[in-house]
């Protein structure tokens, strides 16, 4: 353990200017305008798993974008770990509420953080924790301590519902076998609790879009006559849960299982403080599916939810006008048994 310190502290300003540099680059999958920033990112990382010792590495193209593989084979005979991570990042929408731009990494101390952590979009979703395992590769290799073979596999689309990579795992079944998979990507009970997460909700994604008159209509002369899409979203919004927050598209739970007593109860082990929940996020009281606990609600039950609503006019002031159209993004998180081509065909019936 000494000798990982050593090594640590002695490229401590290294590793922080590179992840630093990393962070810069906007590789925002969810837009277009970021397609080079992306295909970017996917360079440095190649370039980075070279230099922290893989003797392969790929840039493997799929139906979106690229694939980065790594891997170091010091005897086949070995275990064999495969390292996921992700290398693109949400949008920083809205940039008004960052305290510091979020492509402009900065180094402060919180209360949360009182030894200082990096502030930046994909610090911790996922190019931080992609980059420790990169660099944890580099001191094994030049130590001489790799116990094991290692692969990387690195996506691009993980923030929009990595798409392309059932794909890729369906087509190179032989170059990604190993003993097991490693991923960084997931939650912790808290800084000083090992948390070991074994299953992840998985996304079935729809924006609806909703068109009424062929142009923008003045509400005094057409208001009450003419349907207002924003008004009839508003409705199928409000059609999806009922009174105890249950989702109300037909079939919805139709797969879904429903733990024991028994298993619910060892859930309920994990330290977990609701006061201490709420306090974190400013809130006054939690919400969700009656029956159910908040890490119920946030684990073992699928959810909908509106990520994104607009329609009409947007500017300050007033503007007395029945928009043309009116849209929203939906996302569900699903859990086991759950398939997301289903979901998206029940609530495409239920809309």
């Amino acid at each position: 353990m000494s000798d990982i310190k050593k090594y640590i502290e002695a490229n401590k300003d290294r590793f922080i200017n590179e992840l630093i540099e990393l962070l810069k680059i906007p590789s925002v999958s969810a837009d277009p305008a970021y397609t080079q920033d992306v295909l970017n990112t996917a360079e440095v990382v190649k370039d980075r798993l070279e230099k922290a010792g893989c003797d392969l590495v790929e840039i493997c193209d799929t139906p979106g974008y690229p694939i980065v593989y790594g891997e170091k084979i010091i005897d086949k005979k070995l275990p064999t770990i495969l390292v996921y991570g992700h290398y693109d990042v949400q949008p920083a929408d809205p940039l008004e509420l960052w305290d510091s731009p979020a492509f402009e990494p900065v180094i402060k101390k919180t209360e949360l953080h009182p030894e200082g952590a990096i502030f930046a979009r994909g610090a911790c979703d996922d190019k931080g924790q992609m980059y420790m395992h990169v660099k944890a590769m580099e001191y094994m290799t030049t130590t001489g301590n790799l116990p094991c073979n290692v692969k990387f596999m690195i996506e691009g689309e993980e923030e929009v519902g990595s798409e392309s990579l059932g794909w890729f795992v369906k087509n190179h079944h032989e170059k990604l076998a190993n003993d097991i998979i490693l991923i960084s990507d997931t939650g912790m009970i808290a800084n000083d609790i090992p948390s070991i997460t074994t299953g992840l909700r998985g996304l079935s994604y729809v924006e609806v879009e909703v068109t009424g008159p062929n142009r923008d209509l003045h509400s005094g002369l057409y208001g009450g006559a003419v349907a207002n899409p924003i008004n009839i979203l508003t409705k199928m919004i409000a059609s999806l849960h009922d009174e105890n927050n249950h989702i109300t598209v037909p079939g919805f739970y139709e797969k879904v299982e429903e733990l024991s007593r028994a298993e619910r109860d060892e859930m309920a082990k994990a330290p977990f403080s609701l006061e201490n929940y709420k306090e974190a996020l400013d809130i006054s009281a939690v919400y969700g599916e009656e029956g159910y606990t908040t890490n119920e609600r946030n684990s073992i039950r699928p959810t909908l939810d509106i990520n994104g609503i607009w329609g009409g006019y947007q500017g300050k002031g007033t503007k007395t006008v029945l928009p043309s159209e009116a849209s929203a993004k939906v996302t569900c998180r699903l859990v086991a048994n759950q398939k997301p081509g289903k979901i998206y065909t029940l609530l495409k019936s239920h809309i």
